[in-house]
């Protein structure tokens, strides 16, 4: 990996992994710089160190209906080799996850491995569960590509090769090599690596143009992140070419955060006979979050009653959402000269140093999280006790953005706590955008008296 060229700050990788500087001088708002999808999957991956423990339901349609469905509660009962069950609990796994439950006796079946398209969000095992398939599938011995694997970008790429490597580190005589820009091998050059991970176009030249790998000796076919693949340009087609060079006993395994119409289509135009898992997401509700108002008539004054409530009542860590990046930093930087721990995440900086960024949020080195959109969605912080939304979410029409507006307050009010989410509303507008959520919700918002120290004592108790 030394060779490959890693992306300086201030710059931002293209799809494929190149470098493209970014434009420090742009002002956007927030549904502007909506997170593209594949930074937002990084961003989940890097964050979360563990297994997510879902009680999601997992729903199976075999393409046999009739055949018996199996599932495991056991790495053991796979009977996988004893290299890759050592490999399996190195990485920590104790158990299979619901995902892998279900997914893996298809993926292992012998002496047919199943296709299969399967649905879940990160933190489910999905990742894991789809190598240990191809760790499973490889001949050691055999020094030529035998599993491919396509991931939408150079840095998602590395990670899944992170997992490749940690779960079949006591396979010494296994290698891997990542198929990404940068990358470069001798003309007529022939890979010996057994897995190949890397994105659509650079795959592409290694199969047809280039003949580092030879399409027709490949056992395991995966397609990871699905949605976001199809969400860049080009990379569909891509992935659609290098699937139909492959040999028909090839097993299909595609990934896929969502399951919208386009990325079903695409689903079944790669995966011929699929078995199909799907675990559903688990519905946010704002039962535990009881929800505020505070007028106000301009920034100032909304730093104002934020002061305040910070004066009134003891808070375990707070997340404060903010429109724009200008107005973030703004923020930040105000609360910072009070006193307060502030830490500060938006959209210009890279996925890692957000990752960095959240991570000592959750340790508690920092008390208040400042943020646009890019943190709304995902990231569970077990001690954050209320929300303020210094701007209300609205979409790029200058509508109630309700989605938005659910996936910030509920940053508050997990694991079965009680939360608190305080609205600030400095115009007419902005109290129409927050008369328009209430409607949607059908929740009652009540108002705050941020002057009042005893009032805001009370919406604590």
């Amino acid at each position: 990996l030394s060779s490959l060229h890693l992306k300086e700050e201030k710059t931002k990788p293209d799809a494929n992994g190149a470098v493209v500087k970014a434009d420090d001088n742009v002002e956007k708002t927030e549904d502007e710089e909506k997170e593209d999808r594949a930074a937002q999957s990084l961003l989940n991956k890097l964050i979360r160190s563990n297994l997510v423990d879902t009680t999601n339901q997992v729903e199976v349609l075999q393409r046999d209906p009739t055949s018996p469905l199996y599932s495991v509660k056991s790495f053991e009962e796979l009977r996988l080799k004893p290299q890759l069950l050592q490999g399996v609990y190195a990485m920590g796994f104790n158990r299979p996850s619901k995902i892998q439950e279900n997914a893996l006796p298809m993926m292992l079946a012998e002496p047919c491995p199943q296709n299969l398209i399967a649905q879940s969000q990160s933190g489910t095992g999905k990742t894991a569960a789809f190598v240990l398939a191809m760790l499973s599938r490889v001949e050691p011995g055999n020094k030529y590509p035998q599993c491919l694997c396509l991931s939408p970008t150079y840095e998602l790429a590395l990670q899944t090769g992170k997992v490749i490597e940690q779960m079949g580190k006591f396979y010494p005589e296994l290698k891997l090599a990542y198929a990404v820009r940068g990358n470069k091998l001798e003309r007529g050059q022939k890979i010996s690596e057994q897995i190949v991970i890397g994105t659509p176009g650079t795959v592409l030249d290694w199969c047809s143009k280039l003949k580092f790998i030879d399409p027709k000796k490949i056992k395991v076919f995966v397609l990871d992140e699905a949605d976001v693949m199809i969400a860049t340009q080009g990379h569909q087609d891509q992935s659609i070419r290098i699937q139909r060079m492959l040999p028909r006993d090839c097993q299909m395994l595609l990934f896929s955060a969502t399951f919208e119409d386009s990325v079903w289509k695409f689903a079944q135009k790669v995966v011929p006979d699929p078995n199909i898992i799907k675990l559903k997401r688990e519905e946010e509700t704002l039962d535990t979050i009881k929800q505020y108002y505070v007028l106000c008539n301009n920034r100032d004054e909304k730093f104002q009653a934020l002061c305040n409530i910070y004066g009134a009542i003891t808070i375990a860590q707070a997340m404060i959402f903010c429109h724009t990046r200008k107005t973030a930093g703004w923020l930040a930087a105000e609360l910072s000269k009070e006193g307060h721990q502030v830490a500060l995440l938006s959209g210009e900086m890279m996925v890692e140093q957000r990752a960095a960024v959240i991570e000592r949020f959750r340790e508690g080195k920092e008390k208040v999280l400042v943020t646009t959109n890019v943190c709304a969605r995902g990231i569970d912080v077990e001690q954050v006790s209320v929300v303020i939304n210094f701007d209300l979410p609205v979409d790029k029409d200058g509508n109630p953005d309700n989605e938005t507006y659910l996936h910030r307050i509920g940053r508050t009010g997990r694991f079965g706590k009680r939360g608190l989410a305080i609205n600030m509303v400095d115009s007419k507008h902005s109290m129409n955008i927050l008369n328009r959520i209430q409607e949607h919700f059908n929740k009652k918002i009540n108002k705050l008296d941020t002057d009042d120290l005893d009032e805001i004592e009370k919406i604590t108790n």
